[in-house]
């Protein structure tokens, strides 16, 4: 099987910069979420973005960009990541490739000493990378670099790549949103890069190798760099050169969370180095590759997908965490990981099945007052995509016109790993002793002053909603408080006083036989506008039973009759 190597231009010299590649990691002894990084710092010159090879189905082993459509006529037969060179056990290959200097220090000794006593945590995160760490170290071992970088994300993320810190950063290897688009990931609401498990890769190794020239054939400089920017880390070698002292990494001026991380990724590999000399086995993972790359020509909702491939669609969605919705991005990439066993059948079956039953469609008649943002959230679609499917140039619609719309053949709660069921699942998370409560975004409200009102940490709060601090706050947004319980019985106090200020709450109301909607709205004291408007409802149609409707109510104008 051909392998395209991947190939770095390094184009500019040696500037100021100020990056930050990857928020760093924080100080305690457990690996964390990492903190925030500068967003607008300068990064490095650009790279050509690289090919992942895909032999053709007529075996001329011609190859793809992972953006660019397959013809529509034939799709290249799927093709797997090559595997390290016969090797029996991947964690044994990827030592044998260890060239990083140890370091014996007690802060690496004593994060060694860490994963030792916390072996079962080691344990669970090798288990969540055994899909992906056969890729990552094949990349690895092409590109000539260190056994060491393979266990990078094991500091960074934990080997989850739906990873998301209080810093934006995300996916396995933790990538900004800056530095993501700097190295050309796409991100937007069907898809984001940073979390794709091939294009991740790419860039963190791009820039990796990138950090590793710039700093001289360093490696502990370079990972440094990759924490906390290489701007911070020129800076600090500068510093020391002015002072007359040593310019390697343990002699610098670093962040506290670098000076943490670069000694914990060095504490686990020691460990990875000698595991008999540290009275620990470590788990087996399979060189072979996981998954196979199977190219499409176009959109495809994820649970057709996954019926295809006979897989759950939990499964599709781990090693395709790179899509935030239903389906796939209408814009590519057009392709999809699935095991290695199913992609043979996978790539029949999906050549066999129509184009027009990738998606499933609906028509929608324009209502008076529809605008194509409304139709768009009603469908769980965009804007964008409406304009495109319907050849619309602008956002203009009529009354009375007709829209196609793309939509899921399943319930949305059905893809449990979407971005939106991701965040219903962090909100629904207990917090020990806190009593939840729910606050609806208005205009000009941000982070710190609805923390602020509720007696809680901007941080927290952005936690416990899935967000990053410096992520912006949109109007009409439900945010989920969890107040301390005395906190949040003063709060319930106060609302409860004339006078006091709104407190609203968004509550999912089932629709009971005999309802209507003056009724619900009297009950909760909200207008039935307010809940036509908030449901979308069509005037002309009734309630029924068992229908499930959104409210947003007030709990300081509730009373007790």
């Amino acid at each position: 099987m051909t392998r395209n190597l991947f190939h770095l231009a390094v184009i500019a010299a040696f500037a100021l910069l100020t990056a930050c590649a990857t928020p760093p990691g924080d100080t305690r002894t457990e690996p964390a979420d990492p903190t925030e990084s500068d967003e607008a710092s300068k990064l490095p010159p650009a790279v050509t973005r690289a090919t992942l090879g895909a032999a053709d189905i007529s075996g001329d082993g011609s190859a793809e960009t992972p953006d660019t459509p397959a013809a529509a006529a034939a799709a290249p037969a799927p093709a797997a990541p090559a595997a390290p060179a016969a090797p029996d056990e991947l964690i044994a290959h990827l030592r044998s490739q260890f060239s990083i200097p140890p370091a014996g220090r007690a802060e690496v000794r004593k994060h060694a000493d860490w994963y030792v006593h916390h072996f079962d945590y080691l344990e669970r995160v090798f288990e969540r990378a055994s899909p992906y760490l056969p890729h990552i170290a094949a990349e690895v071992e092409a590109r000539g670099l260190p056994g060491e970088v393979a266990f990078l994300p094991v500091v960074e993320s934990a080997f989850d790549p739906f990873a998301y810190s209080h810093g934006r950063a995300a996916g396995l290897w933790q990538i900004i949103p800056s530095t993501g688009k700097h190295f050309g990931l796409k991100q937007n609401w069907w898809y984001d890069g940073r979390r794709d498990v091939l294009e991740s890769t790419r860039v963190a190794l791009d820039y990796l190798e990138y950090l590793h020239g710039l700093f001289d054939g360093d490696w502990l400089l370079a990972v440094a760099a990759y924490n906390c920017g290489q701007g911070t880390v020129a800076r600090a070698i500068r510093r020391n050169q002015s002072l007359g002292l040593e310019t390697d990494f343990w002699s610098l001026k670093l962040p506290a969370e670098t000076r943490v991380y670069v000694p914990r990724l060095l504490g686990l590999t020691t460990v990875l180095a000698a595991p008999d000399d540290h009275g620990v086995t470590l788990p087996e993972i399979s060189p072979q590759p996981v998954f196979a790359v199977v190219e499409l020509d176009g959109q495809i909702d994820l649970a057709v997908a996954a019926e295809l491939a006979g897989l759950e669609l939990a499964e599709l969605q781990k090693l395709n965490p790179g899509f935030n919705r239903w389906a796939t991005d209408p814009d590519g990439p057009h392709r999809l990981l699935v095991p290695v066993a199913m992609a043979a059948d996978f790539h029949v079956a999906i050549a066999a099945l129509p184009a027009s039953e990738h998606m499933r469609w609906q028509r929608h008649a324009v209502r008076p007052g529809d605008t194509l943002g409304g139709i768009a959230r009603r469908y769980d679609t965009t804007v964008e995509v409406l304009q495109s499917v319907n050849g619309l140039p602008g956002t203009r619609i009529r009354a009375g016109a007709h829209l196609m719309v793309p939509t899921s053949t399943r319930s949305i709660a059905d893809y449990p790993l979407s971005a939106d069921n991701r965040l219903a699942d962090t909100q629904a998370r207990q917090r020990a002793g806190r009593v939840r409560s729910e606050h609806t975004v208005r205009k000009g409200e941000s982070l710190w002053s609805i923390a602020r009102r509720h007696g809680v940490g901007h941080r927290e709060l952005a936690s416990w909603n899935g967000m990053a601090p410096g992520d912006t706050l949109s109007v009409g947004r439900t945010l989920v408080v969890w107040q301390a319980g005395d906190k949040a019985g003063t709060a319930k106090a106060a609302a409860a006083r004339p006078g006091a200020d709104p407190m609203i709450r968004r509550i999912n109301y089932t629709v009971r036989r005999g309802d209507s909607l003056y009724r619900i709205a009297n009950n909760f004291r909200v207008s039935v506008a307010d809940i036509r408007r908030w449901n979308d409802l069509d005037e002309q149609r009734y309630l029924q039973p068992g229908q499930r409707l959104v409210l947003h109510v007030d709990v300081t104008a509730q009373s007790g009759g």
